[in-house]
């Protein structure tokens, strides 16, 4: 069991590297929270940082990490220039619960919803809560999955590191 388990890692790791540096697709459809088709082409900074993540309503490990970062997001903006872009998982189903619950936990965050998994598939999101940090040329850089409480300080060191 532990030599599957090992060899599961590693294949995560490595599938992780691979996809360092390959682009964001831009050709994906989205909604937004009012319901309105977007492409995920969307999904930029004017060649600054950014950061997305992907969650789901039902997930308690995306929504403490999304409540940590809103407590220090300011402070990130301010001194990096990042800007965090939330896409959410729910599917058809659930895609109406989003809004309010982004309205109720008071996210400053963009918030698009990928109820048909065209997003997540093409970026290999398999569990969420699901990292990714882009570079301003719109490179994933860096990605990530699971949550622990502190996790975020990871995330913002790895975005201090691309402005080196």
């Amino acid at each position: 069991m532990k030599k599957i388990f090992f060899l599961f890692c590693t294949l995560m790791m490595a599938g992780s590297v691979f996809a360092q540096n390959a682009k964001m697709p831009e050709n994906i459809t989205l909604k937004n929270l009012n319901g309105e088709s977007v492409q995920s082409s969307v999904i930029q900074n004017d060649g600054k940082p950014v950061i997305i993540s992907f969650w789901a309503t039902w997930c308690k490990p995306c929504n403490r990490e999304l409540n940590n970062i809103k407590d220090v997001y300011e402070e990130w903006q301010e001194e990096t220039g990042v800007k965090l872009i939330a896409i959410s998982i729910d599917d058809a189903r659930s895609a109406s619960r989003v809004k309010p619950h982004v309205d109720g936990n008071d996210w400053p965050y963009e918030v698009y919803i990928d109820q048909n998994s065209d997003l997540k598939r093409a970026m290999g999101v398999v569990n969420v809560p699901h990292t990714f940090i882009l570079n301003g040329e719109g490179e994933i850089v860096w990605q990530h999955t699971g949550y622990q409480d502190g996790g975020e300080e990871e995330v913002i060191d790895k975005v201090k590191e691309l402005l080196q």
